[in-house]
């Protein structure tokens, strides 16, 4: 008996060199991934590089691009040029992009102010309720023009938004976009500030209607077109009524503003809140469904059959739907990345090219991203462009099965209904697999019922309710979209049955705390390799793509500490007490939530710390001997005195010198508004380690300056 000897490193290298040979034709598929990788370099920068060093990447990208091309070298060695030049002008887009949207942001402003502008859309209500409204301001007391920024985003309490379009007047209170809740948590600012937003407030009286010179040709535009945005919502949530309606309006529109609350969580704790916001599904169905129906129609009438081509008729129609449901959203990022993905496989069948391929996905990507470098850094982009390229690759490996034509009906209605049923399971699984590293990392919680509730909702949404509501959002400024809309609404209530069923199931969510900050990288590249490459060498990138779930999470800290100093958050087992439960409780949630912590109910603190109006002590019972002052007003003597002799950590919200508390570790106003929020962890040597959100985002143009839009 002969054993085999085990392969050297030259066999290794040898059949590497084979495998990459076999991957030649899907070599272009890393580009975008090179590019993404390029953009993801430049904001992960902590300060931000000079404009001279995005104009040397791209004339260096170009220059790689023609030594590829032109010089003598292997291909292995042009496809490694190739890449770098990807990543590089991945890197000076990215710049370039910042370079183009950069504007004002609005400085911390003590008081009130007074705001005039236009209305320029209304966006969805946070978490506290109340509606929004998105502002061009013409004026904004105590700030010049140079100052105003392009757009400042408001919250109205208590008062019916107006329209698009309407000049207003309101007295405010202003601050710049808020930093993240917890460092290395979700940065508002970023996305704010690529959506042109430079302030943030609160309305403190109702808008008042005035008269403003004509605006921009541009911004009457958009502000006409989200006015008829806004009257299609009204009109779909009034024919169909607030339980079915608002679910309508925000998978049309895009916006969450007439969804119950209720409703929303429902369909977050089943894994279905991808249906609410515009989606690649959103769009695949109303483009189908156009398209589908164009085709039959073409192929009805004989005449027009025999000279052009149904197909490619049916895709041109098809790209007029997506382009219209892009107008009619509003065009937010996902729809214009679910726009971009449709179009471009509507545009291969018109150039005779397969629809749905890798090469097409990977050309949607490099658009993305050439549009909006930006979107590597959002969730919904890492999750649309993984599970698509799953379902992909699921799609090119999955068996072609030889059936018999003679065969009886029935057995044939068999067939497909195993056919349809395991495509389905498969479908489901895998998108799921595919996003399941995001969404434990980004959001913290795993729906248990996810694919049992995906998999009963989305032959009502793929068949039922999309097409429908399609048909009826068309339909309805005409007057004849009743009885498409309550079609529409039958799948809708179908819907949310399924998502209270599984929300409201024993274990339907299970909170995961977030992994280190590489491992959700590791498995975004896992994923690609899985799907991108070709043979065996595909399930190295299996550990990878696991890395979320995999990673060791480290202890959570001890404590965190609100941007402003006005809240306190304290680990307890696995448990998070809030120190004040009625003041930035999202924030803190958020941190608990990020740290697999659950936040406590009211009175949580009462065994642990004696509490008045304004001050916090430690109980002797304390996990952490930590005191704390709430009040704008600096601290009378004697209260700073009992505060400082109670605990060992002191938090005071006005800013204090670090020796107001002799001894003893004081956290005031100066140093949150250095560093913003902060969470510390007590270490087995008795010391107190710190890391305050401010570092983490660095010195970049949306982070200059840390301030919060008060309680």
């Amino acid at each position: 008996m002969r054993l085999s000897r085990p392969p050297s490193a030259r066999d290794l290298l040898i059949g590497l060199g084979r495998q990459m040979v076999n991957q030649a034709d899907r070599w272009s598929l890393w580009t975008p991934v090179a590019f993404g990788l390029g953009c993801a370099g430049y904001f992960a920068l902590d300060r931000e590089p000079l404009g001279l060093v995005a104009v040397g990447c791209a004339c260096l990208a170009v220059a790689l691009l023609v030594c590829a091309r032109r010089l003598p070298i292997s291909r292995e060695a042009a496809l490694a040029l190739i890449l770098a030049a990807f990543a590089l002008g991945g890197f000076a887009t990215a710049k370039f992009r910042t370079e183009a949207v950069a504007g004002p942001i609005a400085p911390a402003i003590d008081g009130p102010s007074h705001v005039e502008g236009w209305v320029v859309d209304l966006a969805s209500p946070g978490q506290g309720g109340g509606s929004r409204i998105i502002i061009a301001p013409t004026r904004i007391d105590g700030l010049s023009p140079a100052e105003t920024p392009t757009r400042v985003r408001l919250t109205l309490r208590d008062t019916i938004p107006p329209v698009p379009g309407t000049a207003v007047r309101t007295l405010a209170l202003i601050n710049p976009p808020p930093p993240p809740a917890s460092p290395g948590s979700y940065d508002f600012a970023r996305d704010a500030f690529y959506e042109s937003i430079g302030g943030v407030g609160f309305a403190l009286t109702p808008p008042a209607l005035i008269d403003l010179p004509p605006p921009p040709a541009r911004l009457a535009l958009d502000m006409k077109i989200n006015a008829a945005r806004w009257s299609l919502a009204r009109q779909i949530v009034k024919s169909m009524g607030p339980e079915t309606g608002g679910l309508a309006a925000a998978m049309v529109m895009g916006n969450q503003a007439f969804i119950p609350p209720e409703q929303i969580e429902h369909m977050r704790a089943s894994g279905l809140a991808h249906l609410i916001a515009i989606s690649g599904l959103h769009m695949a169905i109303v483009g189908g469904f156009v398209f589908a129906a164009v085709r039959a129609g073409v192929a009805a009438w004989p005449w027009l059959a025999l000279r052009v081509s149904s197909k490619k008729v049916a895709a041109l129609m098809g790209l007029g739907a997506v382009g219209c449901y892009l107008v009619v959203s509003g065009a937010p990022a996902p729809a214009e990345r679910a726009a971009i993905t449709a179009s471009v496989a509507f545009a291969a069948v018109i150039f005779d090219r397969r629809a749905i391929s890798l090469h097409g996905l990977a050309l949607a990507a490099l658009i993305v991203l050439l549009i909006h470098p930006e979107a590597v850094t959002e969730p919904g982009f890492q999750m649309s462009f993984s599970a698509t390229a799953a379902l992909v690759a699921l799609a090119e490996v999955w068996p072609r099965a030889i059936r018999e034509i003679s065969a009886p009906w029935p057995i044939r209605a068999a067939q497909t209904a195993m056919t349809w049923l395991a495509a389905s399971l498969a479908a489901s699984f895998v998108a799921g697999m595919a996003t399941g590293p995001f969404a434990l990392q980004h959001f913290n919680r795993m729906a248990t019922y996810g694919l049992a509730a995906n998999l009963a909702a989305s032959p009502i949404s793929s068949f039922l309710m999309m097409p429908s509501l399609a048909l009826g959002a068309a339909l309805t400024p005409l007057g004849l979209g009743d009885v498409p809309l309550m079609v529409s609404g039958w799948g809708i209530e179908a819907i949310t049955r399924v998502a209270q069923a599984a929300a409201e199931a024993p274990g339907a969510n299970l909170l995961v705390a977030s992994a280190p900050a590489w491992a959700l990288p590791s498995a975004f590249l896992g994923i690609l390799w899985l799907c991108l490459w070709r043979g065996p060498v595909r399930w190295i990138g299996l550990p990878f793509a696991l890395a979320v779930s995999l990673a060791p999470r480290p202890e959570p800290p001890n404590l965190w500490i609100a941007a402003d100093g006005a809240q306190v958050a304290l680990r307890v087992g696995d448990e998070a007490i809030l120190m004040r439960p009625d003041v930035k409780r999202f924030g803190a949630e958020r941190w608990a939530q990020r740290h697999g912590l659950a936040p406590t109910s009211d009175g949580a603190r009462e065994p642990y710390f004696a509490c008045d109006r304004w001050t916090c002590r430690p109980a002797p019972g304390a996990p952490v001997a930590v005191a704390t002052y709430w009040s704008r007003k600096i601290p009378e003597a004697d209260v700073l005195d009992e505060l400082c002799k109670s605990a060992d950590l002191v938090v005071i919200r006005p800013a204090m010198p670090a020796s107001a508390c002799p001894g003893k570790i004081v956290l005031s106003g100066a140093d949150f508004a250095r560093g913003g929020s902060v969470e510390l962890g007590l270490g087995r040597d008795g010391v107190w380690r710190a890391q305050w959100a401010q570092d983490l985002r660095g010195r970049r143009p949306w982070s200059w300056g840390v301030s919060d839009s008060g309680e």
